[in-house]
């Protein structure tokens, strides 16, 4: 027997609207456009008027931000965020690391997070109610690169009878940005399968750990 096929009523509205969610993508695919350019650079000149961390009233980018998990609806927020781009200076008085050569670097050091990952913890720290969900890139200029970050109200009632985010309201996903949870903070933690990860299986501090124990039967 053949695959049994769902039919489902035509609605032009529906159409209509796939047609310029794809359209949206395949416009925001090509930033060297003379539209997209444009388009970046007037909204870029508004975000540096604005204040470093605001809400918006909707997201910049609808396609990406549904991809990412955004939902219209009450208990959703997008937050706006601007981040200085550049490395990572060392916090050391007078330049004094007090330590070996190798390691007495200041000014050329990079920090191992991106700076969406650094927009995310700054966003849930000053909204610490709320749990970020995902974030993602909206603008950049030469002195600071600007994300939207998705947030869900873990009190809404919206959000705690729905079941497919529901299990954002739990007490072990408070913070999870600061820890490494979103999908920005576990590219940073160097996991994955294979050969190649053998230092950060399952964690670095945990491999590290599991590297340097030993363990002995209690009879021998």
């Amino acid at each position: 027997m053949g695959a049994l096929k769902c039919i489902l009523p035509y609605d032009p509205l529906t159409q209509l609207w796939l047609k310029f969610t794809a359209d949206v993508e395949e416009l925001q695919k090509k930033k060297q456009s003379d539209v997209l350019r444009f388009l970046l650079r007037v909204r870029c000149w508004e975000l540096r008027q604005l204040h470093v961390i605001h809400r918006a009233s909707r997201p910049s980018r609808p396609d990406k931000a549904r991809r990412l998990g955004y939902k219209a609806k009450q208990g959703y927020v997008i937050y706006r965020i601007r981040v200085r781009r550049g490395g990572r200076k060392r916090p050391a008085p007078k330049g004094a690391t007090y330590g070996k050569p190798t390691n007495q670097g200041i000014n050329q050091l990079k920090y191992q997070r991106s700076l969406k990952s650094t927009a995310e913890e700054r966003v849930g720290r000053r909204c610490a109610n709320l749990r970020v969900l995902n974030s993602y890139w909206i603008n950049q200029d030469s002195t600071y690169k600007y994300f939207e970050i998705i947030l869900v109200d873990p009190q809404h009632k919206a959000i705690r009878r729905d079941p497919r985010i529901n299990w954002i309201v739990k007490p072990v996903h408070k913070h999870r940005e600061s820890r490494g949870l979103t999908a920005t903070g576990k590219k940073s933690r160097g996991l994955g399968r294979g050969h190649k990860f053998n230092k950060t299986t399952a964690g670095r501090r945990k491999t590290w750990k599991r590297h340097n124990t030993e363990s002995y039967w209690r009879y021998r």
